[in-house]
């Protein structure tokens, strides 16, 4: 089972300067306007990473990830918020892990040097600034990496199997769900020190925050019949009450305006998922499923 998995897209910008005559006919420096910006999406496949040029609808030459070691298993990405880097974790085989992340440098589709990191990383955030980003280790470890140089920094002991993270907008905090530990750890993004271990329901893999920052949303995945999500006031790091969820509890989004949020129910053995159910956030109560087509796994919400 993993966590959250990471979407992005990457913007390259084409500013066009402009001359006009003046009625005196003096040359003119008013900025006209350019052509649309160009926004290419990238799409991670199981060893390469797919660009697509959402303009034209085109898609360009696979870039391939290929590191030593292990038969590679990409499972997590993320995007530098200058859209300049693209990160990809080698997650590896349950029964051969990696641990290294691929930095990719979205102007020329290059692949940089493989970053050493924790075993098996599996999820990434990237604070808003765009100087750090959080490598989740399954292996019970968080690893910054300094994105200015490409470094890996001294690893955050967690809890037991880290599976997601999200990093408030102020990017002060970066909260992990530790999956077997059924906990979230918050850190300190200014020191990388850890706070105090927060309960939350069983199997913890999926996290989002309000865009307030006032609220974490964590989704523990129960035991296919019913799972939760747990509310975390990030100002005191207080769990409140478990919001019930049915079915088997995956993936979650919260609205622009924050007031909603949408929890899929997924597929596992012998559970056939088949809704969405909203989160009503100022009351921190779940409304009624909404029906959608079989095994919904992933959810995003236009801006």
């Amino acid at each position: 089972m993993r966590a959250a998995g990471t979407a992005a897209a990457a913007g390259a910008l084409t500013a066009l300067a402009a001359a006009g005559t003046g009625a005196a006919g003096a040359a003119s420096t008013a900025p006209q306007p350019g052509p649309p910006r160009a926004v290419t999406a990238y799409v991670l496949n199981s060893d390469s990473v797919t660009p697509i040029r959402t303009d034209t609808g085109t898609a360009g030459k696979p870039i391939k990830i290929a590191v030593p070691g292990p038969p590679e298993i990409l499972g997590a990405m993320a995007i530098t918020p200058d859209g300049k880097t693209v990160y990809v974790a080698n997650h590896g085989f349950d029964t051969a892990p990696a641990d290294t992340v691929i930095p990719i440098s979205t102007a020329t589709s290059k692949v940089g040097k493989a970053i050493t990191v924790g075993e098996s990383p599996d999820a990434i955030a990237i604070t808003p600034d765009g100087k750090t980003a959080y490598v989740v280790n399954q292996s019970g470890t968080v690893t910054p990496i300094r994105t200015a140089t490409n470094t890996a920094l001294k690893a955050i002991a967690v809890g037991s199997n880290p599976r997601a993270i999200a990093i408030t907008p102020d990017g002060k905090t970066a909260y992990v769900a530790n999956f077997n530990s059924g906990t979230v750890t918050p850190i300190r993004t200014a020191t990388g020190k850890t706070g105090k271990a927060i309960k939350v329901g069983i199997w913890p893999g999926y996290i989002a925050i309000t865009p307030n920052g006032n609220t974490a949303y964590v989704v523990g995945t129960g035991n296919g019949i019913s799972g939760t999500v747990t509310p975390i006031r990030t100002a005191t790091g207080k769990a409140g009450r478990a919001i019930r969820i049915p079915g088997f509890p995956g993936a979650i989004a919260i609205t622009p305006d924050g007031k909603t949020g949408y929890v899929v129910d997924r597929c596992t053995i012998g559970v056939t998922g088949d809704t969405v159910t909203p989160i009503d956030t100022s009351a921190n109560a779940a409304g009624k499923p909404i029906n959608v087509a079989t095994c919904p796994s992933a959810i995003v919400i236009t801006p």
